[in-house]
């Protein structure tokens, strides 16, 4: 089995390189480059407050500096002598230096990815945290009453996007005509650091309510319904008659033989889903304005920052991969008869 994990770690490499070299050479042929863009500003002249020239006169980058940006940014060698000094360096851990903030995208990406972590983690958990004993419940009362209404409360909320969940909540909440009991968006208050603890608990917990909701909904009828279904399923075994025949109690048998075995599916798409979640979602992000690594990497995107664009796609990348050994891993913790060769 450590061999198993060793070849899943060792391919985890062309996975990766495969990746990387097909959307570094994507942006490398898209228009409107960082070049690209320092051109536009200079035929635009040089501007002034209030969003005008400041003289009205164009001012031209020396060829000699175009050039030096192109070897700045690897424009002037083939594209794959470009991508192995890229590599090269993102051996070293060097990402490079974002165009638009100017500095390394390590440090850009490590001031957000934290909040991507806190929102996406809080949300898995409470996913997981209410579907499961949903899913047992349900099962357990199929064909009641509370099955049907549950059902069909489960399936409305899976047929309503979390971002757009979020945006009718901060609607219907957020202030305006109706409710004003939650912020509108923001990872924290303006005046966070001169709030005393507590201030600070119950601010924190008003920001994190309504992201939290729209990142849970995403799985919330998928996992309870996988649940139900599975542990349904494992009900009817002949090992679960078995254990009724020789005098366990109900409770016994669903919660210690059939609710073990119900878990596995579930499982196997654990790893997958903390890696989605901890690369965080950039509509969530923009509907409630945090400023997390999925809006970054949007954003980063749109004003063609592609260092920042490689570095956030490396993260997430890496996270999704380990994310599905991570589900192997899982798997077998829940099974110990599964043997991977």
């Amino acid at each position: 089995m450590v061999a198993y994990f060793i070849r899943r770690l060792l391919l985890m490499i062309p996975t990766l390189l495969g990746i990387t070299f097909l959307v570094f050479t994507i942006t490398r042929f898209v228009p409107g480059g960082p070049i690209d863009q320092m051109i536009v500003k200079s035929q635009q002249g040089t501007i002034g407050e209030g969003g005008s020239n400041s003289d009205g006169s164009s001012v031209a980058i020396p060829p000699e500096i175009l050039e030096e940006l192109k070897k700045q940014y690897h424009l002037d060698k083939p594209v794959w002598k470009a991508y192995l000094l890229w590599l090269k360096d993102i051996i070293k851990l060097d990402l490079g230096k974002s165009y638009k903030y100017n500095t390394p995208v390590l440090n850009v990406i490590a001031v957000r990815f934290p909040i991507s972590i806190y929102f996406g983690l809080i949300g898995f958990l409470l996913a997981y945290l209410v579907c499961i004993p949903l899913g047992v419940t349900k099962a357990i009362k199929h064909g009641s009453s509370f099955d049907l209404i549950s059902s069909s409360v489960v399936f409305i909320g899976y047929s309503i996007p979390g971002w757009a969940l979020g945006a009718i909540l901060l609607v219907m909440l957020g202030g305006g005509s109706f409710f004003d009991l939650v912020p509108l968006g923001g990872f924290r208050s303006e005046n966070w650091s001169q709030l005393n603890l507590i201030e600070k608990i119950v601010d924190q917990a008003h920001h994190t309510m309504l992201p939290v909701i729209a990142y849970a909904m995403g799985s919330f009828a998928s996992l309870t319904i996988l649940t139900k279904n599975s542990l349904m399923e494992n009900l009817g075994h002949d090992y679960v008659r078995t254990a009724f025949a020789k005098g366990l109690s109900e409770k016994r048998v669903i919660f210690v033989h059939a609710l073990r075995n119900s878990l596995i599916p579930l499982c196997t798409g654990l790893g997958h889903a903390i890696g989605i979640l901890m690369a965080g979602s950039y509509l969530i992000e923009k509907v409630f304005n945090i400023d997390g690594i999925g809006y970054l990497g949007y954003t980063s995107i749109i004003e063609r920052d592609y260092a920042v664009v490689m570095g956030v796609l490396v993260i997430n990348t890496l996270l999704i991969l380990l994310g599905n050994i991570l589900s192997d891993v899982l798997y077998v913790i829940a099974d110990p008869r599964i043997r991977f060769q």
